[in-house]
């Protein structure tokens, strides 16, 4: 890898686009998009332009034995586990948006299969590489929170016009989409596995869950309540309690802002791209991008703040609110 990781972006859509301009805040000299592909070459050629992307091509096979480093994979969510294979099998090293896969079993070989070539994969958990979630980290692992008892996140909005949400076909449902935030913040506190999982919620017409509550169970009699929905708007904020104190995060899968132990706000302010975001903050995917670039200049296979082992955790977690709910994908069927 020369100095500058080379990206290839897989889809031109919404998410891609936030993604490129995130990328566009950091030093060129360290990060340069290469290449773009989607299944319409026509909007790959517009997305190319719109971002000063060398390369647009109407396959991902082609970018798949194009010369990049790494693949950022923003396609539907079944597709991810086909794409992934796709990039590795050619040598490319994937940052994939959440979820890893459709479940368990595919992530499982997934991360097999990149350990096995030597490459780096990371699930875009992103939440994870803002300053915000640093900082609790160092304040849970310090000891200034005290022992970690309780966590509640709500991650709700109203998604009933986003198509994908609503179909089975298309990986929808609200535990893949937005439940993960809300799993991995619990995990980012309590640091392992939960010993039971209680999980209720709606289904809609398709057999996806619309909206969901489910309780994580730790040792200790800690608890994390997590709480997704694809049909209103809450206050989406996450609590992390200790014996000592509590720490708010403000629209915590990308929070900028926090309540802090001492009851004042804290924040850290996003630079600003080349264009707007279509979603709150995403010029913070600078930060996973950063990681990624730092993880393979030290020849590492995985990050240490979301690495396979949680990706893993995360997936079996989702497996089972899915079951508790009822939501069985055709993925879950395969061998």
């Amino acid at each position: 890898m020369t100095l500058a990781l080379r990206w290839g972006i897989v889809t031109a859509g919404k998410i891609s686009h936030d993604f490129c301009v995130a990328l566009s805040t950091l030093p060129f000299d360290e990060h340069q998009i290469v290449a773009v592909a989607a299944r319409d070459k026509e909007k790959a050629e517009e997305f190319a332009e719109k971002h000063e992307i060398p390369k647009a091509f109407g396959s991902y096979c082609e970018l798949a034995e194009w010369d990049i480093d790494i693949a950022y994979v923003a396609a539907l969510n079944p597709q991810h586990f086909d794409i992934c294979m796709l990039m590795l099998k050619n040598g490319k090293h994937v940052l994939c948006e959440k979820p890893l896969c459709m479940n368990h079993k595919q992530a499982k070989k997934l991360i097999q299969y990149a350990e096995m070539k030597k490459l780096f994969l990371m699930e875009a958990v992103w939440s994870r590489f803002f300053p915000a979630y640093q900082y609790l980290r160092k304040q849970i692992d310090t000891g200034v929170l005290g022992e970690i008892k309780e966590v509640s996140a709500s991650f709700c909005l109203d998604l009933k016009h986003v198509e994908r949400l609503q179909k089975k076909s298309l990986g929808g449902g609200t535990c893949l989409d937005l439940g993960i935030y809300t799993i991995q913040c619990a995990q980012w506190a309590f640091q392992e596995p939960p010993q039971q999982i209680v999980a209720k919620g709606t289904l809609n017409a398709d057999g996806v869950d619309v909206e969901a509550i489910a309780e994580l169970r730790y040792s200790g009699n800690r608890k994390a309540t997590c709480h997704f929905s694809g049909e209103r708007l809450l206050d989406n904020k996450a609590v992390i309690k200790g014996t000592k104190g509590e720490i708010t995060f403000l629209q915590f899968w990308s929070p900028t802002k926090i309540i802090d132990i001492d009851g004042k706000e804290k924040e850290w302010v996003l630079p600003k791209g080349k264009y707007p975001t279509n979603f709150p903050n995403s010029e913070g995917m600078r930060y996973e991008a950063a990681e990624a670039r730092q993880c393979i200049l030290e020849g590492k296979l995985q990050s240490e703040h979301v690495s396979h082992n949680d990706s893993l955790l995360f997936a079996q977690i989702e497996d089972e609110i899915r079951a508790q709910l009822g939501v069985i994908y055709k993925e879950d069927n395969e061998k």
